[in-house]
C-alpha cells in the first residue's frame, strides 16, 4: 500500500475538492463578513431571537473559540459560536447562527436524521480512531481478516458522513426559513446568506466524497471490489 499509485489515482481527486471547497467557505465568508447585516443585530443577537421564536428557552448559546468552529452540542442543549459569528454584526454571522440554530430546532422536533448521526457518534468515533491501525497491520503482515475488519469500521465512518448530509442541508433550510418568516434579513440578504450556507454545505460533501473514494480503494486493494484479492 506504500507509494500506491491507484491510492493517488482515487485520493487526489478527493482531497483537491476538500481544499477547493474549504477555501471557498473562507472566500465566501470574508466577503459577507464584510456585508453589515440591516438589523444591526449580531450573530448571537440573530440566534437568540430565533431561539425565542421557536420557544427553545432551554438552549444556551456561547462564544467558542477559533474559526468558524461553530457547532450545536446536542449533549448539553447550548449553541457555540465563533467570535466572529458571535459578535459579528454581517451576512456572514448571522447566516452561521441561524444554521447551528436549525440543528438545535432539529433536536427539538427529534429529526430523525439529526437522531440518528447523533447516536452513531461513537461509533464513527470508534471507527476513526481503530480503522487506519487495523487496515495497515493487516497489509503490513497480509492478514486479510485484519485488514477486512479495518475496512468495516472506516464503513462506520463512511455511514456518519452520508447521513451528515441531510442533517447539514436540512439546518440551512430551517436557517433560512426562520430569518426571512421573522424578519430578521431583508430579501436581497437572504440571497446572500443561502450563498453562504450552500458553500459551507458543500464542504459536507466533499468529506463524504473523500471517505467514499477511500472506502473504494480499500475494498479493491482487498480483492472485495472490481478485482482479486492483492494482499
Amino acid at each position: 500500500m506504500f507509494f500506491d499509485p491507484l491510492y493517488l489515482l482515487f485520493m487526489v481527486p478527493g482531497f483537491l475538492l476538500a481544499a477547493i471547497t474549504a477555501l471557498v467557505v473562507r472566500t465566501r465568508f470574508s466577503r459577507f463578513e464584510k456585508v453589515p447585516l440591516r438589523s444591526g443585530l449580531s450573530g448571537a443577537e440573530v440566534a437568540r431571537e430565533i431561539l425565542r421564536r421557536q420557544g427553545l428557552s432551554g438552549v444556551s448559546i456561547e462564544v467558542h473559540e477559533g474559526f468558524l468552529s461553530d457547532h450545536y452540542d446536542p449533549t448539553e442543549r447550548v449553541v457555540r459560536l465563533s467570535p466572529k459569528v458571535y459578535h459579528g454584526r454581517s451576512v456572514a454571522a448571522a447566516a452561521v447562527a441561524a444554521h447551528e440554530v436549525g440543528h438545535a430546532i432539529q433536536h427539538a422536533k427529534a429529526y430523525g436524521p439529526m437522531a440518528l448521526r447523533t447516536a452513531s457518534v461513537p461509533a464513527a468515533n470508534i471507527g476513526s480512531s481503530l480503522s487506519w491501525i487495523l487496515i495497515f497491520v493487516g497489509f503490513i503482515f497480509q492478514s486479510f481478516n485484519l485488514a477486512v475488519a479495518g475496512v468495516a469500521l472506516f464503513g462506520l465512518v463512511v455511514f456518519f458522513q452520508v447521513i451528515t448530509i441531510p442533517v447539514e442541508f436540512n439546518a440551512s433550510t430551517r436557517a433560512k426559513a426562520a430569518v426571512m418568516e421573522y424578519g430578521l434579513v431583508t430579501v436581497s440578504e437572504e440571497r446572500d446568506i443561502s450563498k453562504m450556507l450552500s458553500a459551507a454545505a458543500l464542504t459536507y460533501v466533499a468529506a463524504l466524497v473523500v471517505a467514499l473514494l477511500q472506502l473504494v480503494y480499500f475494498l479493491i486493494r482487498l480483492g472485495l471490489l472490481g478485482g482479486s484479492r492483492n494482499d
